[in-house]
């Protein structure tokens, strides 16, 4: 067995948010590891399409999250240039009736009380910012501050920047406890990181993690599914999406969902979504979800008839019940930390979890209440 490490904190995940909670914790100072039982955005990171968005999220919470995020971001995008291929390439939120483009208004005027900005788009207007989109639609609405990073790109990078020391291929078996029932560290298959405090960045399994340290965390797999075509020249300028992607993100349905969502990439490839349903971790792949994720994305572009899609891939998203992630110190055990659940939004929301968790763990006041991401909030039976 290897010798034991110590450092100050350890983070269990080396996606986007474990990376980005490393990242912040050593600016602040920190002592950090990094530990992964696979390489860095192995799981869930390294199957997202890098989205950065405000415009699915209504004011509370998870918006201003979103905010402070995105101005991190921006931030980040500066610093490390194109090496996260982070593009301020903005968002486009179509209505196909004159009915769901009012509902669309309505809700984007919410929004922009909460500080989003949001610019109705009419019918005749569409075309001005997509060329290519389909004739007939009602109007949109147009949101600039959505932005794009390459996931794995991004968490390679804010890893290296961070200096925290990696340990790929080590697989937590345990949180080390005190006496007195606080956190020592983690037991690895490869050997032990003593540290006060272990925060749990471990995404889709961090239900599991939490199970470690003997608390209830109910995070959930939610399995989704993108498609990507061969390389193109920029035919898609925005994020464009259907408008009832909004209400398949904020649902609780477990059966199959399927809404419109295609991007063009700095690399070429179109990249068509989103699909959501409840099946465990089940890696089978689902012909009816990738057919209807094809129609849908015709729908609103049907260049795209014409273009052939290479391949498939799907990811996990970290479900939680009231759709809002875990993040923050769980007072069930002293000096664990949690930074996952953030379901579909985990890349955008990452800079801002990261942030927070930082100020918390050098002894700051976070920028935002903590109070309704409570690790605590569901039901308190131990595992």
């Amino acid at each position: 067995m290897s010798k034991r490490l110590t450092c100050d904190v350890v983070v269990i995940g080396a996606g986007m948010v474990g990376s980005a909670c490393a990242f912040y914790a050593a600016r602040a100072g920190l002592d950090v590891g990094v530990v992964d039982r696979g390489p860095v955005a192995g799981g869930t990171t390294g199957a997202g399409e890098g989205n950065l968005l405000v415009s699915d999220k209504e004011p509370g919470p998870e918006l201003d999250l979103a905010l402070l995020s995105g101005r991190l971001w921006s931030g980040l995008g500066e610093e490390l240039g194109g090496a996260i291929e982070y593009e301020a390439k903005g968002g486009v939120v179509v209505a196909a009736t004159p009915e769901g483009l009012t509902a669309l208004e309505d809700f984007a005027a919410w929004q922009r009380t909460a500080g989003v900005s949001a610019v109705p788009v009419p019918a005749d207007g569409l075309h001005d910012l997509e060329p290519h989109l389909a004739p007939g639609l009602a109007g949109a609405v147009h949101y600039p501050q959505d932005t794009q990073v390459m996931p794995a790109l991004a968490a390679a990078h804010l890893v290296r920047a961070s200096g925290a020391r990696l340990l790929t291929g080590r697989t937590v078996t345990e949180v080390l406890r005190a006496a007195d029932g606080s956190v020592r560290g983690v037991r690895t298959d490869r050997g032990d990181l003593h540290a006060p405090v272990v925060v749990n960045a471990a995404g889709t399994w961090g239900s599991a993690v939490a199970a470690l340290a003997g608390v209830r965390l109910p995070v959930l797999p939610r399995r989704g599914f993108v498609l990507v075509t061969e390389p193109l020249p920029r035919r898609v300028r925005h994020k464009v999406y259907a408008a009832d992607y909004v209400a398949d993100v904020a649902s609780d349905s477990a059966a199959l969902q399927t809404s419109p969502v295609v991007e063009g990439t700095a690399a070429g490839p179109v990249l068509i979504g989103a699909s959501r349903e409840r099946v465990g971790f089940d890696r089978s792949f689902s012909l009816p979800a990738v057919r209807a994720l094809a129609a849908g994305a015709i729908r609103l572009f049907p260049f795209l008839t014409d273009v052939r899609a290479l391949r498939t891939y799907l990811g996990f998203r970290p479900y939680m019940p009231d759709h809002l992630p875990a993040i923050g110190p769980d007072p069930r055990v002293p000096g664990l930390f949690h930074a996952c659940g953030h379901e579909g939004a985990g890349i955008g929301l990452a800079a801002g979890t990261g942030h927070l968790i930082a100020q918390v763990l050098s002894g700051g006041t976070p920028d935002l209440d903590l109070t309704p991401f409570r690790p605590d909030r569901f039901a308190q039976e131990a595992v």
